[in-house]
């Protein structure tokens, strides 16, 4: 990118990160716009002022006031409707890093990385606008990573685990760095997580079926801690496992221009017999350096509508 990108890369990260922490400023049942001050704050203005960047819409969101060509609107349109969500409307995202043939990872589970350095920072922005982001136990077990936002300004979000039994030892980072709190979620009526809170640690009891934990009932457990925006980061086995469950809002895929060949899965639903019944996406489509980045919007109603020809695919970092 040029110099000139760069910076309105940057300008249009900064109005979405102001938008997500408007809300405490104003009425959030009125339509209001707002313009961004020398300062880099937000402040209302009259709808039709020229320096209005965004207008908030309730029961919408956010929604940009630049004009078509302004280079910085396409990175704000991508980030404003995470910047949106609060108590009334939580918003919970899926992201999945992928190869071109479908895989997060080789079959040793090797995934440093998949995508580029320009969808590490997506996640990154991601992990910002969000209060918490939830992974799998394996994904701690595998990658061991640290889930903050050491690529962009910000607080890093309350990270969550998926630990069933409650068996992942206290050695991995995200326990024990002491960067941001972590929770794991485990199975209720258990020993492992009664003894793990006697511990210090902090745990959230949910309902089990089977093997899987009540995740509906995990997201209400997060927002009665005034988590509103979550990010569900990983691996395949969690994402699909939301998205299954009809708790995703949005779901963000970048695709690599890599092929693995076999290994961990990304995106696995139950399968339909007719296409027509299967899910279809209308996403908007960007050029991530060499990654394609889908932003599927599942709040959309799209029926059974056949496919279409995608609009332009735009490059945003």
């Amino acid at each position: 990118m040029t110099d000139s990108a760069d910076s309105a890369a940057l300008e249009g990260w900064a109005i979405a990160c102001e938008a997500s922490r408007a809300f405490s400023t104003f009425d959030i049942t009125r339509q209001t716009a707002f313009a961004l001050t020398e300062s880099g704050r937000l402040a209302a203005v009259a709808e039709d002022d020229g320096a209005a960047v965004v207008v908030w819409i309730p029961e919408q969101g956010w929604r940009s006031l630049l004009a078509e060509g302004d280079p910085r609107r396409e990175l704000l349109e991508l980030y404003l409707p995470i910047s949106g969500g609060h108590a009334m409307r939580p918003m919970t995202i899926g992201h999945l890093g992928q190869s071109l043939d479908g895989f997060i990872a080789t079959p040793s589970g090797d995934s440093v990385f998949v995508t580029g350095p320009q969808n590490i920072l997506h996640l990154h922005r991601l992990r910002s606008l969000c209060d918490a982001v939830i992974v799998g136990a394996r994904t701690v077990s595998t990658d061991n990573p640290r889930l903050t936002v050491r690529l962009v300004s910000g607080s890093n979000p309350l990270r969550v685990v998926l630990d069933r039994e409650c068996r992942l030892g206290a050695s991995y980072k995200i326990f024990n760095d002491g960067e941001a709190p972590t929770v794991r979620a485990c199975a209720s009526g258990m020993t492992a997580p009664a003894a793990a809170r006697e511990r210090g640690d902090d745990i959230i009891e949910v309902e089990a079926h089977g093997d899987d934990l009540d995740l509906a009932q995990l997201i209400r457990h997060l927002h009665e801690r005034g988590c509103f925006r979550i990010l569900v980061e990983g691996g395949g086995v969690t994402v699909s496992a939301f998205l299954e469950a009809g708790l995703l809002d949005r779901l963000h895929i970048a695709v690599a221009p890599l092929l693995i060949g076999d290994g961990r899965p990304a995106i696995r639903v139950r399968p339909h017999r007719r296409l027509q019944d299967c899910l279809r996406l209308q996403p908007r489509v960007y050029c991530t350096g060499n990654d394609i980045l889908y932003d599927c919007d599942l709040r959309k109603d799209t029926g059974n509508m056949p496919a279409v020809a995608s609009e332009t695919v735009r490059r945003i970092l």
